[in-house]
């Protein structure tokens, strides 16, 4: 009992980065919720989404944000969390210091509040025809198998949610460089050790040879540590790196 009354008297501190339009300038706004047990970054902007009181009590426009799936599937709900991009719905409260500081990842643009536009990211995986061309006009029966072994470190690429994290952590991706970014390098790999993506490889690797391609990587490995999945990406990028080098001769040699 005495625990309940406890819980019921504790509060969580937020200071939001907010940001009324694409071109205007950011600004913060402190919230003061009541605790709940085994809240996660989502629960608490839902709470003030339905309040949206101000620490000092003056009321606000209510926080805006992204979010679907709200388990680390989709990749939209990614911010940036007491200085560290990750995805909100797997920011549990107990787990975070106070105040609980939400910023957008700035490495895209702002919509407003917490919510960005990712397009570099898709725009990305465009270039470099990160998808299998298969004709779907009739049944082409079952695919060409994969070897376990293979398919094994693929199944781990396909694990990428495209949220960003990765754009947002790498030095390498900012607004005055075109770099590609080591998500849709990791893409690359992917597609071409498919069976039946791999008709279109030399298309991926001569996407990546252009500006803002692989070239633009600076070895920072700051993407494989923030990868909320865990994704190999250092390594396909040394992977893609070999096979663009590899190419890179085949064309110098006419082969």
């Amino acid at each position: 009992m005495a625990e309940t009354t406890a819980a019921a008297k504790k509060t969580i501190k937020f200071v939001i980065t907010r940001q009324d339009t694409p071109d205007s300038a950011p600004y913060t706004e402190e919230f003061e919720i009541p605790y709940r047990p085994n809240m996660n970054v989502i629960s608490g902007l839902m709470e003030i989404q339905r309040n949206p009181v101000k620490s000092d009590g003056k009321s606000t426009a209510p926080v805006c944000w992204d979010s679907n799936c709200l388990e680390e599937v989709c990749g939209a709900c990614s911010m940036v969390i007491n200085g560290k991009p990750r995805q909100a719905c797997s920011a549990l409260v107990d787990k975070l210091e106070q105040p609980i500081r939400l910023e957008p990842m700035r490495t895209f643009p702002v919509v407003r509040d917490l919510v960005i536009n990712r397009e570099r990211m898709f725009t990305a995986l465009k270039k470099v025809k990160a998808w299998i061309p298969i004709d779907g006009t009739y049944d082409l029966g079952p695919g060409p198998r994969m070897a376990e072994s293979k398919r094994q470190w693929a199944y781990e690429l396909s694990k990428c949610m495209t949220c960003g994290v990765c754009l947002e952590s790498c030095p390498n991706v900012n607004d005055r460089n075109s770099f590609i970014g080591p998500a849709a390098i990791s893409q690359v790999r992917l597609f071409n050790a498919h069976p039946t993506g791999e008709m279109n490889q030399d298309e991926r690797l001569d996407a990546l040879m252009t500006d803002g391609g692989i070239e633009g990587c600076g070895n920072s490995q700051n993407c494989v540590r923030s990868c909320p999945k865990g994704i190999p990406l250092t390594t396909s990028i040394a992977a893609i790196n070999k096979d663009t080098t590899k190419h890179l001769f085949k064309k110098w040699l006419g082969m």
